[in-house]
């Protein structure tokens, strides 16, 4: 059982804690022990969103974000638990898993809908909300670095926050995330990742829910696309890696980057709220041995993006939609990483270094290191 525990930050801004052991909850509903005293100064308003009308999407400006805390020193982490030098984000003096609301939000924290109607110079309020998950108390390390216990928390936590934002007035799509690694961007090395709650289905999520939908339809309404590419990798097996009871990982036959996996639940689920405590339990397991490999492919830390793809929250598109991680890297060899060019960048045709069969074939033989806090 996971204890959830809200309160406010001294500017407004909501804090939760999720912890497995009641100690540690009995601890955080001491309002006196983790009140913030930064006395914060009131938030910012919402940044705008911006219609493209060229492409049909929306682009958020968000210039306060230009000031966001960048690889500050360990004694200075906004992620660490507070201590008498350094008044973090998170109040406590220890934590097991932290959810807060973004204080260099993109979206939010006003709600609303977006305009039905846009064209060329609609300019509206970037509606929705931005949220970072703190894995752990621990300064250094990522998802895959985490206990199995913690871990199950962080999938609790990232299911109640799913639930939660989907309920909210305008939000479209809800975007669970962590980036790893200095290639990708970090701009923290806590362990942490964040949720976006979107007040417009994002274009890649859009393209995925309109495929699905039409191969939905197209089946009579018997059977998924996800479903239908699972089913064929699982008899093909050239391209898996990991296959359990309720969960399975493939390099997708089409992969865009020279790494990069799918984590697919068996039973199809709109998104991670959905899935029950047996799958959650196994899904633990699946995604740590998933980033072990990742990991023993070569000497360093593998920089990764690990998205959780979830149906949006449209009811027209939420029942051919299917849940599942796309794990992807830009690393194409030990000492060499892939940047977005010309073809890609620009015109969004993919070209991998790679072949799947090879890469799915590396990550099957792959031995995880034992590094993770029960095992350390």
């Amino acid at each position: 059982m996971t204890h959830i525990t809200p309160t406010r930050l001294s500017d407004g801004r909501e804090l939760i804690y999720f912890d497995a052991r009641e100690d540690s909850a009995a601890q955080h509903r001491d309002a006196a022990a983790t009140r913030d005293s930064r006395g914060l100064p009131p938030r910012e308003s919402a940044g705008t969103a911006r219609y493209d009308a060229l492409s049909g999407e929306w682009i958020a400006v968000a210039a306060h974000r230009q000031s966001r805390t960048h690889l500050p020193p360990a004694d200075q982490c906004p992620l660490c638990p507070t201590t008498p030098r350094n008044l973090s984000e998170i109040p406590a003096s220890g934590y097991e898993v932290v959810v807060f609301e973004n204080r260099f939000s993109s979206f939010g924290p006003d709600l609303g809908s977006l305009p039905a109607t846009p064209e060329w110079g609609t300019t509206a309020t970037a509606y929705g909300r931005c949220e970072v998950v703190a894995f752990d108390s621990s300064h250094e390390g990522s998802f895959g670095s985490l206990s199995p216990e913690r871990a199950r928390t962080v999938i609790d936590a990232w299911a109640q926050r799913t639930e939660a934002l989907s309920a909210m007035p305008g939000i479209a799509q809800v975007f669970c995330f962590e980036n790893r690694g200095a290639d990708i961007g970090v701009t923290l090395l806590h362990p942490h990742g964040q949720i976006y709650a979107y007040p417009f289905v994002p274009p890649r999520a859009a393209t995925l829910a309109a495929k699905a939908a039409e191969f939905f339809s197209a089946s009579g309404g018997k059977q998924t696309l996800l479903g239908h590419a699972l089913s064929s990798e699982r008899h093909s097996g050239d391209r898996m890696v990991i296959e359990s009871k309720h969960f399975s990982a493939f390099v997708p036959f089409a992969a865009r980057w020279p790494l990069e996996v799918h984590l697919v639940p068996h039973r199809q689920v709109a998104d991670i709220a959905g899935l029950t405590g047996e799958e959650r339990d196994e899904l633990t397991t699946v995604y740590l041995d998933l980033l072990g490999r990742l990991d023993a492919l070569y000497p360093t830390p593998t920089p990764y993006i690990a998205a959780w793809q979830q149906a949006p929250i449209d009811s027209k598109l939420r029942s051919a939609s299917y849940l599942h991680l796309q794990l992807t890297s830009p690393r194409r060899a030990a000492d060499k990483m892939k940047f977005l060019a010309g073809s890609e960048a620009a015109m969004g045709a993919f070209i991998n270094d790679t072949t799947p069969e090879k890469v799915a074939e590396a990550l099957r033989t792959a031995t995880p290191a034992t590094t993770r806090k029960d095992q350390a």
